[in-house]
């Protein structure tokens, strides 16, 4: 029998900071702008230094350290129009969107950047965006329901002349949108993005989505939420690929990281923590299994809002090299990074961190026992 061919190599996105505040909920400094200036020369670093895509966080409201956001979308077009190369996906709430409205916009923004815009569809976890803009808020797994027709709508939009669809919560009688967005092998239309860690979610990822996103994990959590996902793929002749949350801190040092971590937590806003943990809290804990996002998050997890220290992304270039391609073994595609200082750190990533795990991957290709030396 042939040996299965290696994997690809490991993709790399960044969490577009959009938002004010930063990714952690502290105190401690973070060389970072939710301006639009600064994020255009960030997207510019970043695809000059080896990230993929970007993912444009969306927040309506101000709440927990982040007293100001700009849109996803349209925050998502800009950066599109001013790259060449780098993947733009733009959080997106059902509920609050029509997902065919959505699919024109879209389309529109895959045309203009050559076929690099991508969705990333957020079931909902702030009920209070919700209850202000006087929109219903779904109990968990309906939140996860309504996903799903949302995600069918958008590729029934994108893929179907005259799209029809009686679900729930969306219908389409006869929708004809056109221009469709661009293709190309292996994308028959934008990339659709989910995540959500519960049982109801790893379930619709595996019907539905192109990508999953998972909060931080270790290797046990991320080879659990692989498993599942690919049971519930193959269950429907697809496959998933899968993306995993980290926060990054590379120092020259072990000791330099460590420390910067523990003053990270030490300088957390402990009001603006509590306050987003009791915001999220529900999401896990209504589930009815238990399994969900933040369901057994600490509080220094949460000083990271998506778990991100907890994939342990802390360290020299060397040991962040070699976790990133333990994580590429148990199949992780993609990493998405967050950071303290954007600039400086994207540009680290790329000049010290990157070709290391290149060289780790392609050694692990060949399957040797001992990596080659590494010149960098």
């Amino acid at each position: 029998m042939a040996a299965s061919p290696p994997p690809d190599p490991l993709k790399f996105a960044y969490w577009v900071p959009n938002v004010s505040g930063g990714l952690v909920v502290s105190s401690i400094e973070q060389r970072t702008d939710w301006s639009y200036d600064y994020n255009r020369e960030l997207a510019i670093l970043a695809e000059d230094n080896g990230f993929e895509y970007a993912l444009s966080q969306v927040r309506y409201m101000a709440s927990y350290g982040a007293a100001f956001q700009q849109e996803s979308t349209s925050f998502s077009l800009a950066l599109l129009l001013a790259t060449q190369r780098l993947k733009v996906i733009a959080a997106v709430h059902p509920g609050l969107w029509h997902p065919g409205v959505l699919a024109k916009l879209v389309a529109t923004a895959d045309h203009l950047s050559g076929g690099r815009a991508a969705v990333n569809v957020v079931s909902g976890w702030f009920k209070g965006e919700f209850t202000a803009l006087g929109e219903p808020w779904l109990e968990h797994d309906e939140r996860y329901r309504r996903s799903e027709e949302f995600i069918r709508v958008l590729r029934a939009s994108w893929t179907e002349d005259e799209a029809q669809f009686a679900g729930d919560f969306y219908r389409l009688r006869g929708y004809d949108l056109k221009p469709k967005p661009l293709t190309a092998e292996g994308r028959p239309h934008p990339e659709i993005f989910q995540g959500g860690n519960s049982t109801a979610a790893r379930a619709m990822a595996g019907r539905v989505s192109d990508w999953y996103f998972s909060n931080g994990k270790d290797f046990d959590g991320v080879t659990e939420q692989i498993t599942e996902v690919n049971r519930s793929a193959e269950q429907h002749g697809r496959t998933v690929r899968f993306g995993l949350n980290g926060f990054l801190i590379a120092r020259d040092t072990e000791a330099e990281a460590k420390e910067t971590l523990r003053e990270v937590v030490a300088k957390a806003d402990p009001d603006a923590v509590k306050g987003f943990r009791d915001a999220v809290r529900q999401a896990g804990s209504s589930t009815g299994d238990g399994k969900g996002m933040w369901a057994d998050s600490s509080f220094e997890d949460l000083v990271q809002y998506n778990d991100g220290f907890r994939s342990k992304l802390i360290g020299t270039p060397e040991q962040v090299a070699e976790r990133l391609v333990a994580y590429r073994s148990l199949g992780v595609n993609l990493a998405l990074l967050g950071f303290l200082h954007y600039h400086e750190e994207v540009a680290y990533f790329g000049e010290h961190v990157l070709p290391i795990v290149r060289a780790l991957e392609a050694d692990a290709d060949r399957g040797a026992a001992t990596p080659e030396p590494l010149t960098v």
